[in-house]
Protein backbone atom coordinates (compact mmCIF):
# COMPACT_ATOMS: atom_id res chain seq x y z
CA UNK A 1 0.00 0.00 0.00
CA UNK A 2 2.99 1.92 0.81
CA UNK A 3 4.44 1.24 -2.21
CA UNK A 4 1.47 1.94 -4.18
CA UNK A 5 0.91 5.95 -2.62
CA UNK A 6 4.62 6.39 -3.26
CA UNK A 7 4.29 5.63 -6.99
CA UNK A 8 1.07 7.79 -7.31
CA UNK A 9 2.58 10.64 -5.29
CA UNK A 10 5.65 11.15 -7.91
CA UNK A 11 3.63 10.34 -11.06
CA UNK A 12 1.60 13.46 -9.87
CA UNK A 13 4.33 15.59 -9.58
CA UNK A 14 5.88 15.19 -12.67
CA UNK A 15 2.48 15.08 -14.44
CA UNK A 16 2.11 18.73 -12.41
CA UNK A 17 5.57 19.65 -13.46
CA UNK A 18 4.92 18.51 -17.33
CA UNK A 19 1.21 20.18 -17.66
CA UNK A 20 2.50 23.97 -17.32
CA UNK A 21 5.30 23.62 -20.34
CA UNK A 22 2.58 24.16 -23.46
CA UNK A 23 1.74 27.24 -21.26
CA UNK A 24 5.18 28.44 -20.92
CA UNK A 25 6.19 27.83 -24.28
CA UNK A 26 2.96 29.57 -25.71
CA UNK A 27 3.70 32.29 -23.68
CA UNK A 28 7.30 33.18 -24.93
CA UNK A 29 6.11 33.02 -28.60
CA UNK A 30 6.63 36.21 -30.44
CA UNK A 31 5.25 37.69 -33.69
CA UNK A 32 7.54 37.44 -37.06
CA UNK A 33 9.99 39.92 -37.13
CA UNK A 34 9.68 43.12 -39.66
CA UNK A 35 11.93 43.59 -42.13
CA UNK A 36 15.23 46.16 -41.62
CA UNK A 37 15.40 49.42 -42.70
CA UNK A 38 17.46 49.81 -45.72
CA UNK A 39 21.10 51.48 -44.69
CA UNK A 40 21.85 54.86 -45.22
CA UNK A 41 24.18 56.23 -47.93
CA UNK A 42 27.94 56.03 -46.66
CA UNK A 43 29.17 59.35 -47.13
CA UNK A 44 32.44 59.94 -49.28
CA UNK A 45 34.27 62.87 -50.48
CA UNK A 46 34.83 62.69 -54.38
CA UNK A 47 36.92 65.31 -56.80
CA UNK A 48 37.30 65.19 -60.48
CA UNK A 49 40.75 64.96 -62.19
CA UNK A 50 42.81 67.68 -62.43
CA UNK A 51 43.76 68.73 -66.09
CA UNK A 52 46.95 70.89 -66.46
CA UNK A 53 50.10 71.12 -68.62
CA UNK A 54 52.58 68.71 -67.13
CA UNK A 55 56.58 67.70 -68.37
CA UNK A 56 57.62 63.94 -67.76
CA UNK A 57 61.12 63.69 -66.14
CA UNK A 58 63.18 60.67 -64.57
CA UNK A 59 64.89 60.87 -61.61
CA UNK A 60 68.67 60.19 -61.16
CA UNK A 61 71.14 60.65 -58.79
CA UNK A 62 74.61 62.13 -58.99
CA UNK A 63 77.60 63.66 -57.18
CA UNK A 64 78.98 67.37 -57.92
CA UNK A 65 82.36 68.07 -58.89
CA UNK A 66 84.39 71.40 -59.33
CA UNK A 67 84.78 72.90 -62.94
CA UNK A 68 88.38 73.36 -62.22
CA UNK A 69 90.40 71.57 -59.99
CA UNK A 70 94.29 71.97 -58.92
CA UNK A 71 96.89 69.99 -57.64
CA UNK A 72 99.26 73.13 -56.46
CA UNK A 73 102.96 72.16 -57.05
CA UNK A 74 106.30 74.34 -57.52
CA UNK A 75 107.84 74.45 -60.67
CA UNK A 76 111.45 75.10 -58.80
CA UNK A 77 113.26 72.90 -56.75
CA UNK A 78 114.15 74.59 -52.87
CA UNK A 79 113.09 74.94 -49.00
CA UNK A 80 109.93 76.40 -47.97
CA UNK A 81 110.20 79.82 -46.66
CA UNK A 82 106.15 81.77 -46.28
CA UNK A 83 103.12 80.49 -46.54
CA UNK A 84 100.60 82.86 -47.42
CA UNK A 85 96.61 81.72 -47.15
CA UNK A 86 94.28 80.71 -44.51
CA UNK A 87 93.53 76.75 -45.14
CA UNK A 88 89.89 76.44 -46.70
CA UNK A 89 89.54 79.93 -47.66
CA UNK A 90 88.71 81.90 -51.39
CA UNK A 91 91.69 83.19 -52.69
CA UNK A 92 91.93 84.54 -55.95
CA UNK A 93 93.56 84.15 -59.47
CA UNK A 94 97.49 85.07 -58.94
CA UNK A 95 97.52 85.65 -55.21
CA UNK A 96 100.86 84.22 -53.92
CA UNK A 97 100.17 81.18 -51.97
CA UNK A 98 103.45 79.85 -50.93
CA UNK A 99 107.42 81.33 -51.31
CA UNK A 100 110.16 79.34 -51.64
CA UNK A 101 113.73 80.75 -50.71
CA UNK A 102 114.36 82.42 -54.15
CA UNK A 103 118.50 83.25 -53.33
CA UNK A 104 119.89 80.08 -55.03
CA UNK A 105 118.26 81.50 -58.13
CA UNK A 106 118.62 85.49 -57.72
CA UNK A 107 122.45 84.01 -57.64
CA UNK A 108 122.05 82.44 -60.50
CA UNK A 109 120.19 85.07 -62.74
CA UNK A 110 123.10 87.49 -61.49
CA UNK A 111 125.41 85.86 -62.99
CA UNK A 112 123.87 85.61 -66.13
CA UNK A 113 123.08 88.34 -66.31
CA UNK A 114 127.16 89.33 -65.91
CA UNK A 115 128.12 86.54 -68.53
CA UNK A 116 125.15 88.29 -71.17
CA UNK A 117 126.87 91.70 -70.67
CA UNK A 118 130.26 90.00 -71.40
CA UNK A 119 129.27 88.23 -74.03
CA UNK A 120 127.83 91.18 -75.69
CA UNK A 121 131.13 93.26 -75.45
CA UNK A 122 132.73 90.43 -77.09
CA UNK A 123 130.68 90.07 -79.85
CA UNK A 124 131.25 93.82 -80.41
CA UNK A 125 135.01 93.44 -80.55
CA UNK A 126 134.54 90.36 -82.94
CA UNK A 127 132.12 92.83 -85.35
CA UNK A 128 134.92 95.24 -84.96
CA UNK A 129 138.00 92.71 -85.89
CA UNK A 130 135.38 91.48 -89.36
CA UNK A 131 135.20 94.69 -90.34
CA UNK A 132 138.71 95.71 -90.37
CA UNK A 133 139.54 92.37 -91.73
CA UNK A 134 137.12 92.84 -94.56
CA UNK A 135 138.87 96.16 -94.99
CA UNK A 136 142.03 94.79 -95.47
CA UNK A 137 141.06 91.87 -97.52
CA UNK A 138 139.55 94.29 -100.13
CA UNK A 139 142.97 96.43 -100.30
CA UNK A 140 144.91 93.56 -101.12
CA UNK A 141 146.45 93.31 -97.16
CA UNK A 142 144.48 90.04 -95.87
CA UNK A 143 144.14 86.57 -96.75
CA UNK A 144 140.95 85.37 -97.27
CA UNK A 145 141.69 82.73 -94.21
CA UNK A 146 142.10 85.46 -92.00
CA UNK A 147 138.87 86.93 -92.89
CA UNK A 148 136.83 83.54 -92.86
CA UNK A 149 138.23 83.06 -89.18
CA UNK A 150 137.17 86.63 -88.10
CA UNK A 151 133.48 86.07 -89.92
CA UNK A 152 133.34 82.52 -87.97
CA UNK A 153 134.46 84.20 -84.58
CA UNK A 154 131.58 87.06 -85.24
CA UNK A 155 129.14 84.67 -85.64
CA UNK A 156 130.12 82.43 -82.55
CA UNK A 157 130.31 85.37 -79.90
CA UNK A 158 126.45 86.35 -81.48
CA UNK A 159 125.39 82.78 -80.86
CA UNK A 160 126.80 82.57 -77.46
CA UNK A 161 124.96 85.55 -76.46
CA UNK A 162 121.46 84.60 -78.00
CA UNK A 163 122.05 81.31 -75.87
CA UNK A 164 123.00 83.28 -72.61
CA UNK A 165 119.87 86.08 -73.06
CA UNK A 166 117.61 82.13 -72.73
CA UNK A 167 119.81 81.39 -69.72
CA UNK A 168 118.79 84.55 -68.94
CA UNK A 169 115.46 84.55 -69.33
CA UNK A 170 114.96 81.16 -68.19
CA UNK A 171 116.86 82.22 -64.91
CA UNK A 172 114.17 85.12 -64.50
CA UNK A 173 111.44 82.62 -64.67
CA UNK A 174 113.00 80.84 -62.02
CA UNK A 175 112.64 83.46 -59.28
CA UNK A 176 109.57 84.45 -60.51
CA UNK A 177 108.96 80.72 -59.72
CA UNK A 178 109.94 80.63 -56.39
CA UNK A 179 106.46 82.52 -55.59
CA UNK A 180 103.76 80.00 -56.09
CA UNK A 181 100.92 81.91 -56.91
CA UNK A 182 97.31 80.60 -57.97
CA UNK A 183 96.42 79.30 -60.84
CA UNK A 184 92.44 79.83 -60.88
CA UNK A 185 90.06 81.38 -58.61
CA UNK A 186 88.07 78.95 -55.92
CA UNK A 187 88.91 77.88 -52.42
CA UNK A 188 92.13 75.87 -51.29
CA UNK A 189 92.56 73.21 -49.35
CA UNK A 190 94.77 72.22 -46.40
CA UNK A 191 98.62 72.71 -46.45
CA UNK A 192 100.17 69.41 -47.19
CA UNK A 193 103.71 70.63 -46.42
CA UNK A 194 104.99 73.09 -43.52
CA UNK A 195 107.47 76.08 -43.72
CA UNK A 196 111.65 74.53 -43.87
CA UNK A 197 110.93 71.51 -45.65
CA UNK A 198 112.39 70.90 -49.05
CA UNK A 199 110.05 71.26 -52.00
CA UNK A 200 110.49 69.46 -55.18
CA UNK A 201 109.80 70.77 -58.49
CA UNK A 202 108.39 68.36 -60.96
CA UNK A 203 105.04 66.76 -62.23
CA UNK A 204 102.93 63.80 -60.09
CA UNK A 205 105.69 61.92 -60.78
CA UNK A 206 108.03 63.34 -58.69
CA UNK A 207 107.38 66.85 -57.35
CA UNK A 208 106.05 67.71 -54.21
CA UNK A 209 101.96 68.46 -53.54
CA UNK A 210 101.44 71.77 -51.68
CA UNK A 211 97.79 71.66 -51.88
CA UNK A 212 95.20 71.53 -53.77
CA UNK A 213 92.63 74.74 -55.13
CA UNK A 214 88.72 73.52 -56.69
CA UNK A 215 86.60 76.40 -58.46
CA UNK A 216 83.19 76.97 -56.55
CA UNK A 217 81.01 79.11 -59.39
CA UNK A 218 79.83 76.89 -61.30
CA UNK A 219 79.81 73.24 -60.23
CA UNK A 220 79.30 70.59 -61.69
CA UNK A 221 76.91 67.49 -61.15
CA UNK A 222 77.56 64.32 -63.00
CA UNK A 223 74.94 62.00 -62.91
CA UNK A 224 74.56 57.99 -65.02
CA UNK A 225 71.07 57.63 -67.04
CA UNK A 226 70.02 53.89 -67.09
CA UNK A 227 69.53 52.19 -70.67
CA UNK A 228 65.70 52.08 -70.69
CA UNK A 229 65.28 55.74 -69.98
CA UNK A 230 68.11 56.05 -72.92
CA UNK A 231 66.03 54.63 -75.49
CA UNK A 232 62.98 56.13 -74.86
CA UNK A 233 64.37 59.60 -74.79
CA UNK A 234 66.12 58.40 -78.01
CA UNK A 235 62.75 57.31 -79.54
CA UNK A 236 60.77 60.49 -78.41
CA UNK A 237 63.93 62.41 -80.28
CA UNK A 238 62.99 60.52 -83.19
CA UNK A 239 59.34 61.26 -83.42
CA UNK A 240 59.90 64.56 -82.68
CA UNK A 241 59.15 64.79 -79.29
CA UNK A 242 61.87 65.72 -77.60
CA UNK A 243 65.04 67.27 -78.18
CA UNK A 244 68.48 66.76 -78.23
CA UNK A 245 71.21 67.46 -75.05
CA UNK A 246 73.79 67.66 -77.56
CA UNK A 247 71.80 70.01 -79.94
CA UNK A 248 69.97 72.12 -77.16
CA UNK A 249 70.35 73.48 -73.59
CA UNK A 250 68.16 71.34 -71.65
CA UNK A 251 67.64 72.41 -68.05
CA UNK A 252 67.90 70.35 -65.16
CA UNK A 253 66.81 70.36 -61.55
CA UNK A 254 69.12 69.49 -58.34
CA UNK A 255 68.31 68.70 -55.01
CA UNK A 256 70.58 68.57 -51.70
CA UNK A 257 70.28 65.38 -49.35
CA UNK A 258 68.57 67.99 -46.73
CA UNK A 259 66.62 69.64 -49.16
CA UNK A 260 62.88 69.37 -50.46
CA UNK A 261 62.12 68.99 -54.09
CA UNK A 262 64.91 69.82 -56.62
CA UNK A 263 65.46 73.95 -55.80
CA UNK A 264 68.70 74.14 -58.01
CA UNK A 265 68.49 75.11 -61.56
CA UNK A 266 70.82 74.28 -64.03
CA UNK A 267 71.67 73.00 -67.49
CA UNK A 268 72.97 70.12 -69.11
CA UNK A 269 76.28 70.76 -71.19
CA UNK A 270 77.59 67.58 -71.76
CA UNK A 271 76.44 63.52 -72.81
CA UNK A 272 79.11 61.10 -73.26
CA UNK A 273 79.93 59.34 -76.65
CA UNK A 274 79.37 56.21 -75.27
CA UNK A 275 76.95 53.67 -72.77
CA UNK A 276 79.49 52.09 -69.95
CA UNK A 277 79.07 48.33 -70.90
CA UNK A 278 79.60 47.22 -67.23
CA UNK A 279 76.92 49.11 -65.65
CA UNK A 280 74.67 49.58 -69.03
CA UNK A 281 74.59 53.39 -68.07
CA UNK A 282 75.30 56.54 -69.98
CA UNK A 283 77.39 59.34 -68.40
CA UNK A 284 75.85 62.93 -68.72
CA UNK A 285 76.82 66.21 -66.63
CA UNK A 286 74.91 69.12 -65.72
CA UNK A 287 75.92 72.62 -64.67
CA UNK A 288 74.49 75.10 -61.84
CA UNK A 289 75.11 78.60 -60.76
CA UNK A 290 76.83 78.71 -57.50
CA UNK A 291 76.79 82.13 -56.23
CA UNK A 292 75.84 81.30 -52.74
CA UNK A 293 78.07 78.34 -52.24
CA UNK A 294 75.20 75.79 -51.69
CA UNK A 295 76.81 73.16 -53.51
CA UNK A 296 80.21 71.70 -52.29
CA UNK A 297 81.96 69.03 -54.86
CA UNK A 298 81.51 65.30 -53.61
CA UNK A 299 78.04 65.65 -52.59
CA UNK A 300 75.32 63.30 -53.11
CA UNK A 301 72.48 64.84 -55.37
CA UNK A 302 69.61 64.04 -56.38
CA UNK A 303 68.96 65.49 -60.28
CA UNK A 304 65.69 65.85 -62.23
CA UNK A 305 65.55 65.94 -65.95
CA UNK A 306 62.41 66.65 -67.94
CA UNK A 307 61.70 64.53 -70.56
CA UNK A 308 59.85 65.61 -73.96
CA UNK A 309 57.95 68.49 -74.36
CA UNK A 310 54.61 69.45 -72.47
CA UNK A 311 51.42 68.07 -72.81
CA UNK A 312 48.05 68.23 -70.98
CA UNK A 313 47.38 65.62 -68.16
CA UNK A 314 44.80 64.14 -65.66
CA UNK A 315 46.04 64.36 -61.96
CA UNK A 316 45.01 62.84 -58.90
CA UNK A 317 45.86 62.24 -55.45
CA UNK A 318 47.69 59.84 -54.19
CA UNK A 319 45.19 58.68 -51.50
CA UNK A 320 42.53 58.12 -53.80
CA UNK A 321 44.61 55.05 -55.43
CA UNK A 322 44.00 51.90 -54.31
CA UNK A 323 46.02 48.12 -55.23
CA UNK A 324 43.62 44.88 -56.07
CA UNK A 325 45.79 42.15 -56.97
CA UNK A 326 48.16 43.81 -57.99
CA UNK A 327 46.37 46.31 -60.33
CA UNK A 328 46.12 49.89 -59.81
CA UNK A 329 42.56 51.06 -59.41
CA UNK A 330 40.86 54.16 -57.93
CA UNK A 331 36.73 53.90 -56.85
CA UNK A 332 34.80 56.26 -59.30
CA UNK A 333 30.87 57.57 -58.28
CA UNK A 334 28.83 56.51 -61.24
CA UNK A 335 25.26 59.06 -62.08
CA UNK A 336 23.27 56.53 -59.77
CA UNK A 337 25.84 57.07 -57.16
CA UNK A 338 27.51 53.29 -57.19
CA UNK A 339 30.69 53.04 -56.68
CA UNK A 340 32.74 51.60 -59.84
CA UNK A 341 36.27 49.73 -59.58
CA UNK A 342 38.29 51.63 -62.07
CA UNK A 343 41.72 50.13 -62.96
CA UNK A 344 44.22 52.95 -64.19
CA UNK A 345 48.14 53.02 -65.55
CA UNK A 346 50.04 55.78 -63.33
CA UNK A 347 52.37 58.23 -64.41
CA UNK A 348 55.14 60.30 -62.51
CA UNK A 349 54.42 62.68 -59.51
CA UNK A 350 53.82 66.28 -59.45
CA UNK A 351 53.41 68.42 -56.71
CA UNK A 352 51.87 65.87 -54.61
CA UNK A 353 49.59 65.01 -57.73
CA UNK A 354 49.72 61.42 -59.30
CA UNK A 355 49.63 61.50 -63.64
CA UNK A 356 46.72 59.22 -64.63
CA UNK A 357 47.71 58.07 -68.12
CA UNK A 358 44.83 55.53 -68.44
CA UNK A 359 41.31 54.78 -66.91
CA UNK A 360 39.78 58.04 -65.89
CA UNK A 361 38.01 60.73 -68.00
CA UNK A 362 38.30 64.72 -66.94
CA UNK A 363 34.35 64.36 -65.54
CA UNK A 364 34.85 61.24 -63.86
CA UNK A 365 34.16 61.85 -59.48
CA UNK A 366 36.93 60.34 -58.12
CA UNK A 367 36.44 58.82 -54.18
CA UNK A 368 39.40 60.76 -52.26
CA UNK A 369 38.43 60.42 -48.90
CA UNK A 370 36.35 57.36 -47.34
CA UNK A 371 37.71 54.66 -49.33
CA UNK A 372 37.75 52.36 -46.27
CA UNK A 373 34.44 52.19 -46.24
CA UNK A 374 33.19 51.23 -49.93
CA UNK A 375 33.09 48.53 -52.07
CA UNK A 376 32.09 48.29 -55.78
CA UNK A 377 28.61 48.57 -56.67
CA UNK A 378 27.92 50.25 -52.70
CA UNK A 379 25.40 53.15 -52.93
CA UNK A 380 27.20 56.31 -51.36
CA UNK A 381 26.09 59.89 -50.90
CA UNK A 382 29.12 61.81 -52.72
CA UNK A 383 30.13 65.42 -51.71
CA UNK A 384 31.98 67.23 -54.32
CA UNK A 385 35.35 68.71 -53.31
CA UNK A 386 38.28 70.15 -54.34
CA UNK A 387 41.49 67.46 -55.17
CA UNK A 388 43.53 67.49 -52.04
CA UNK A 389 47.58 67.57 -52.35
CA UNK A 390 48.97 64.24 -50.93
CA UNK A 391 50.53 65.51 -47.66
CA UNK A 392 48.30 68.85 -47.11
CA UNK A 393 45.31 68.23 -44.91
CA UNK A 394 42.37 66.06 -45.31
CA UNK A 395 39.46 68.17 -46.44
CA UNK A 396 37.08 70.09 -44.38
CA UNK A 397 34.49 67.47 -43.15
CA UNK A 398 35.83 64.33 -44.18
CA UNK A 399 34.15 60.81 -43.02
CA UNK A 400 37.72 59.26 -42.70
CA UNK A 401 41.28 59.56 -43.81
CA UNK A 402 42.77 56.96 -45.71
CA UNK A 403 46.24 56.16 -46.19
CA UNK A 404 48.23 57.32 -49.81
CA UNK A 405 48.72 53.90 -52.20
CA UNK A 406 52.07 53.04 -51.80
Amino acid sequence: MNDFLHVHSRSLLILGLALPLPLGLAGCARAPASAPAPAAPTPVLVSQPIEREINDYADFTGRTAAVESVEIRARVTGYLDKINFKEGTLVKKGDVLFEIDPRTYQAALAYTKAEVERLKSQRDLDSIELHRSEDLMRRGAETRENYDRAAAKRSGSGAALVAAEAQLQRGDLDVGFTKVTAPISGRIGRTLLTVGNLVQSGDQNGGTLLTTLVSVDPMYVYFDVDEHTLLRVRQLIREGKAKSARDAKLSVTLGLANEEGHPHQGAIDFVDNQVNPRTGTLRLRGVFPNKEEALTPGLFARVRVPIGEPHQALLITERAIDTDQGQKIVYVVNSKDEVTSRPVRLGANHGGLRVIEDGLRPSDRVVVVGLQQIRPGAVVAPKLVSMPISGAESPQGTPGATKPAD
